[in-house]
């Protein structure tokens, strides 16, 4: 397979596999249901969504979409549904699990219940955003612009497994990971610089594998080969990144609201780390970047 470098690209992908199952939890806004909506019709996926079905069918004769699309599972209730919509998942009635208008925090939570172990032992759950930029040539995927604050080390390491493995699913073997922070000097007044370092060391001895990991790297040299030679730099990035690790939420969430709304880019989004996909998209996403948040998620089942 050859290194996808458009979202449309994953779309043609998963058009060509069975359609999966959705459970969207408190899916009662316009541009999820839009999304949902597209996704059906596109034979992506078939959908249940849980929520207020007064609303849900109120939404559908505002938009004119016929709610026989979908299943409706009526809970009006935003906390119980994002743990109804789990249920689903866990009684395997869904493959896929989809955010709609349930606060994050309501739909992480049965996510990370013990009783219903959906995460492993020892793993983490982490966020990562694709985004196809039309300054860019190909698709980058940076992790975390939604979940975890401050990632140490060990959760970054995590972030880079989760990533290569999205990567692979994409036909990327073997993704540059670019490890940033605000310059290339390691220094212990800035402790993410160490922490980029020592992974990379990580890697070089095979702690880490199946890609090419540097850090600590500035943005700009990250993605452009002639500010690594203006700086007068060596990396084994090269300038080419299909992978950014963010050094903090602030970081990632401004990298790519940024990227979205300045540059026009185009925006899919999954939670890695638990036993299914997992869309989280912000509620002020688009039914665009919801669409393709839907693809992605079926491209990882």
């Amino acid at each position: 397979m050859n290194p996808m470098r458009k979202l449309s690209e994953i779309e043609t992908l998963v058009k060509s596999k069975k359609n999966f199952r959705m459970a969207v939890a408190y899916g009662q806004d316009e541009d999820t249901i839009l999304a949902v909506k597209r996704a059906v019709d596109e034979k992506i996926i078939d959908a249940v969504i849980v929520g207020d079905e007064k609303v849900i069918r109120g939404l559908c004769s505002k938009l004119k979409v016929d709610p026989g699309l979908f299943e409706i599972v009526n809970e009006p209730d935003e906390k119980k549904s994002g743990d109804r919509a789990v249920r689903l998942i866990i009684e395997g009635k869904a493959e896929i699990l989809m955010k709609g208008l349930i606060s994050t925090p309501y739909y992480l939570k049965p996510i990370l219940n013990k009783e219903y172990n959906l995460v492993g032992k020892n793993g983490v759950l982490s966020h990562t955003a694709i985004l196809e930029v039309p300054t860019y040539d190909k698709l980058l995927l940076v992790s975390d612009v939604a979940m975890i604050p401050y990632p140490d080390l060990n959760q970054k390491v995590q972030m880079i497994q989760y990533n290569v493995k999205i990567a692979a699913k994409l036909g990327i073997e073997n993704p540059r990971v670019a490890l940033l922070t605000a310059n290339e000097k390691v220094s212990d007044k800035m402790p993410c610089t160490m922490e980029a370092a020592i992974i990379s060391k990580m890697a070089e001895r095979k702690q880490i594998k199946g890609a090419i990991v540097d850090g600590p790297l500035a943005l700009d040299v990250a993605i452009s080969p002639r500010a690594l030679e203006v700086k007068g730099l060596k990396s084994v990035v090269e300038g080419h990144a299909d992978i950014l690790i963010m050094p903090n939420i602030e970081a990632g969430n401004i990298f790519y609201k940024a990227t979205t709304i300045l540059a026009q880019g185009k925006l899919a989004a999954v939670v890695t780390g638990a036993a299914f996909p997992a869309i989280l998209t912000s509620r002020a996403d688009d039914d665009d970047s919801k669409y393709y948040s839907i693809v992605l998620a079926a491209a990882l089942v």
